[in-house]
């Protein structure tokens, strides 16, 4: 195996496994938020909003992998 494919290999792995953690803390996130809005329904718009800023930050963390990803697989 030569280098770019190597290269090419191994941005698809990181970008596959890089979404993992993101995907997971969304998940967990939505499901948190939707218990405390069932509980709390005056609430909504607080957690809601509060929600929406992890998941814009959690979603950051996955976009700078495939960042990494395409600068891998484009570099080599």
């Amino acid at each position: 195996m030569d280098a770019g494919t190597a290269a090419k290999l191994a941005a698809g792995l990181g970008i596959g496994i890089a979404t993992l953690g993101p995907g997971i803390g969304i998940g967990y996130m939505t499901g948190r938020a939707t218990e405390a809005i069932a509980r709390q329904p005056e609430a909504m718009g607080d957690i809601r909003t509060t929600m929406i800023i992890g998941v814009a930050l959690a979603e950051a963390l996955a976009l700078y992998a495939f960042v990494i990803a395409i600068l891998l697989a484009v570099a080599s």
